[in-house]
């Protein structure tokens, strides 16, 4: 591990390296060992067992005709988890659409999550945005976009502004690694490095790209972490299935950038475990058992048996952990569903873009009332 203020060149093996904590045999080992109790790594695995917990329902929910939409993050829990625990609560988190687990790490109440997959009279985003979608201004979570990687540049933006003002608050974003390969994850690049933006850039590299291999954007012929140093940022490639080298890794990047010393750009290498989203069917493109394969493992396997191995968890404590999940996330949605009526004001649509409504929308309002009747 480099200090903070480390030079770029001593920084470049990292960028083709595979930073990890956790060996094969559930030990943690080496320099990027971080000094985190017990009683964090178990909050750590509880909030990657609720988002996979969640995922489930939601998926199954679906399934059932109930919601119009969803994506999974299962194989990647830790890369949002571990990430969001590592950083401080003021600082602005900017979510790509696999990264439940910073909405759950920050105690977003799943009700509200819920509300906004069934758009309902609740729904935080009044019905504006995609299924899985989600926001918090006050938990400083940023509206996800289904234009892959606006929020790239966006953050950059946000963290030149903190820095402007004189704050200590960072901003941290991620993007997959298909997505590594539009304009604006470069515009976000210069921009942050120009400017020393306070900003961690992670690209979740996990292997696919909806149904295109990561080979496609560049993946095989260098890794994506390679191309920060291109811009003068420091890369660094780590395990993303690793709780506690995802957690040593942001700790690092956050420490760095509130130091003034500049950006940091984190390839999170892990794997999609289940579909793209549930319009995607897999096996078309990918053996249905590809993940069982995955050499770095499951990330909450990898936790828990760590937390076996030091005598602070066990078969039957995680046994409990998930049934009280269970029942958390079934009274949520049971809550969720009785705000659906009255349904969402359809109205909501002509608020919050215009300070003063323009004629020609105001026309079109008062048709749409009219029609109603």
């Amino acid at each position: 591990m480099p200090a903070i203020n480390a030079s770029l060149d001593s920084t470049l093996p990292l960028a083709q390296g595979l930073v990890r904590v956790l060996d094969d045999a559930h030990d943690a080992v080496g320099p990027w060992r971080p000094k985190v109790d017990a009683q964090a790594l178990k909050t750590g695995l509880r909030n990657m067992l609720l988002t996979r917990v969640y995922d489930k329902r939601m998926q199954r929910t679906h399934r059932q005709g109930r919601i119009s939409f969803y994506m999974q993050s299962t194989g990647e829990e830790a890369v949002s988890v571990a990430a969001a625990m590592a950083l401080q609560p003021q600082d602005m988190l900017f979510p790509s659409y696999r990264n439940q687990g910073l909405f759950i790490t920050r105690e977003l109440p799943l009700t509200d999550m819920m509300c906004q997959l069934l758009s309902n009279r609740h729904d935080m985003c009044k019905g504006r945005q995609l299924p899985v979608m989600y926001h918090s201004g006050p938990k400083r979570l940023f509206s996800i976009s289904g234009n892959l990687c606006t929020q790239f540049p966006q953050a950059v933006g946000w963290a030149m502004a903190s820095a402007i003002k004189g704050e200590s608050h960072l901003a941290s974003v991620w993007i997959g690694e298909g997505s590594s390969a539009e304009a604006d994850f470069h515009h976000g690049m210069v921009f942050a490095s120009v400017y020393r933006a306070p900003c961690i850039l992670n690209i979740v590299n996990n292997q696919w790209a909806i149904s295109t291999f990561q080979g496609f954007a560049g993946g095989e012929q260098s890794s994506f972490a390679a191309r920060g140093p291109g811009y003068g940022i420091p890369g660094i490639r780590v395990d993303g299935n690793d709780f506690l080298a995802v957690y040593a890794v942001t700790d690092w990047a956050a420490r760095r950038a509130r130091a003034n010393h500049g950006p940091t750009l984190v390839e999170l290498v892990t794997y999609r475990a289940e579909a793209h989203s549930t319009s995607d069917d897999p096996s078309r493109y990918r053996p249905r058992d590809d993940y069982q394969h995955w050499p770095l493992g499951d990330p909450i396997e990898r936790l828990k048996q760590y937390l076996m191995k030091l005598g602070q968890w066990s078969e039957a404590d995680h046994a409990n952990l998930i049934q009280q999940l269970e029942t958390q996330v079934d009274a949520s949605w049971v809550e969720a569903q009785a705000q659906s009526e009255p349904p969402l004001d359809r109205n909501l649509m002509f608020e919050d873009v215009f300070k003063e409504l323009p004629e020609h929308l105001r026309k079109q309002r008062d048709a749409l009332n009219a029609e109603r009747g």
